[in-house]
């Protein structure tokens, strides 16, 4: 359609690109920029493009889509009337009056609906501001943040929050809460604070390693059991003051030798088979005597 469109202010704009289509019939189809001249020129074209009878389906499949249907029925409804010239002619004229039908219709029907299944509405106190097609809560974003893992959504999630709320004409604002658009500003800040102070703490614990000497793992050349045994006598026989000489839980002794030593073969150590040796019930595991390295000799 030719004729300049004269638009209405649909705070919901629900499109689709050709990639995206899920209904060809009724799918508001944009590949270009997403504006509201757009929008409301494609709204239009689809309105003279559809059959009459399927003018209802139309609108029940839009209305689905969007949060606040009742609104974007008004702006409907604003859009045809204000656009009323081009529907001259008998044919033209007829659509004209249907659509206005069934727009009422639809809209006694979607409130009718919201009176049987009333929804729980956010107190007063919470709400921050009310302009002419929605309220804004920032007790309610923060509840919707608690469902968002990733901080970059977070962070679109209140930046488009906080830029609708600073388009929007504000008829009512509540005094007693800090701004609807400066809450969301601190959320943000908060959440760059908390990500700025995450990466300091993994930085601090890769410097803890980094300030470690560097090494490679050494190689034993001699049986693994008679090598871990040494180790066993360290922490289980041999006794300084009191004290046995190597004082550490079986965990730790278990990931130091892991960590530090192949076996004769130069392969890896595993930690049960360490585990196993330096439990003292374990007795079969460790050398018998006659190979047994007796450190106790050689002190």
């Amino acid at each position: 359609m030719k004729q300049n469109i004269q638009t209405a202010s649909f705070v919901e704009k629900v499109v689709m690109n050709s990639a995206q289509v899920a209904n060809l019939d009724f799918d508001i189809i944009l590949d270009n920029e997403i504006t509201l001249q757009n929008y409301c020129d494609a709204i239009i074209n689809k309105i003279f493009e559809l059959p009459q009878s399927e003018l209802p389906a139309f609108i029940n499949y839009q209305t689905n889509l969007v949060k606040e249907p009742t609104f974007w029925l008004n702006k409907l409804e604003k859009l045809i009337a204000s656009n009323e010239v081009l529907f001259t002619g008998k044919c033209a004229l007829s659509r004209y009056n249907k659509l206005f039908n069934l727009i009422e219709l639809k809209r006694k029907e979607v409130q009718s609906s919201s009176i049987k299944e009333p929804v729980v509405k956010t107190p007063k106190k919470h709400i921050n501001a009310e302009s002419e097609s929605r309220y804004f809560s920032f007790y309610e974003i923060k509840n919707q943040l608690e469902n968002i893992t990733n901080d970059d959504e977070k962070i679109l999630f209140l930046t488009k929050e906080k830029y609708i709320y600073d388009q929007s004409i504000i008829e009512n604002r509540n005094p007693n809460i800090p701004k609807y658009s400066k809450q969301c500003d601190r959320e943000i800040e908060q959440i760059y604070a908390l990500r700025k102070l995450k990466l300091d703490l993994e930085q601090s614990r890769k410097n803890v390693f980094t300030n470690q000497l560097p090494f490679k793992k050494m190689q034993i050349n001699c049986n693994l059991n008679q090598f871990i045994d040494i180790h066993y006598q360290f922490s289980r026989e041999l006794f300084v003051d009191g004290k046995s000489i190597i004082d550490g839980s079986v965990n730790d002794l278990v990931a130091i030798i892991v960590n530090s030593y192949l076996d004769k073969d130069g392969k890896e150590i595993s930690p049960e088979t360490v585990k196993t040796i330096l439990t003292p019930s374990r007795t079969e595991k460790r050398p018998k005597p006659h190979k047994r390295i007796d450190i106790d000799k050689m002190l």
